[in-house]
């Protein structure tokens, strides 16, 4: 049962981790009243003009946020070109007035270890198409959602066996980019 495969976000196996992810994705309800139709590109864009950014994964979006953040930090485990190594976190978190990670962190562990380095008075943006839409991370420390929902399951079943992207399942209508804010 889902509920079942969703005992598998515990597991240190990384794919298990991502089916218990998806699982616990599947069994949430989102309100359309709770969420609005932004991608996390255009909430970082808006949300991290002028402001310190550290974001916890490479996006497709880093050379747009770049020339608007006053400071850009990109953390990876796999550095690509000017990305910074994710044991850099300790130092680069702290400084940051926003902080986007990426909703990966949940399936790798890293999550606690990185909303702990966030200041007080920064704002924390959980990213990706993993990023459980859920009121409850509020409590834990995340004060913006960046998502998706899957709003035709079985097309994107079937896009996802045949290698379509993420961008082309939008492009399709098979899913939505969506936004909660905690207090909206």
């Amino acid at each position: 049962s889902a509920h079942q495969l969703a005992e598998y976000a515990e597991s240190e196996d990384p794919l298990e981790a991502s089916i218990g992810v998806a699982a616990i994705n599947s069994l949430l309800a989102v309100e359309p009243e709770d969420s609005v139709d932004l991608n996390a590109a255009e909430v970082l864009t808006e949300k991290g003009h002028g402001r310190k950014v550290a974001l916890v994964g490479h996006f497709p979006f880093i050379e747009r946020l770049k020339s608007l953040a006053k400071n850009l930090w990109v953390l990876e485990l796999n550095p690509k070109d000017g990305d910074l190594p994710a044991q850099a976190a300790p130092e680069i978190i702290p400084q940051a007035d926003l902080v986007a990670i990426t909703a990966m962190t949940l399936i790798n562990k890293t999550f606690q270890g990185l909303i702990e380095l966030c200041r007080p008075d920064a704002r924390v943006i959980l990213i990706g198409p993993s990023a459980p839409l859920s009121p409850t991370l509020y409590d834990y420390g995340i004060d913006i959602l960046s998502g998706t929902i899957v709003t035709d399951p079985e097309a994107a079943l079937m896009g996802i066996g045949q290698g379509i992207s993420l961008h082309q399942l939008r492009q399709a209508g098979v899913i939505r980019y969506v936004t909660m804010e905690k207090g909206s």
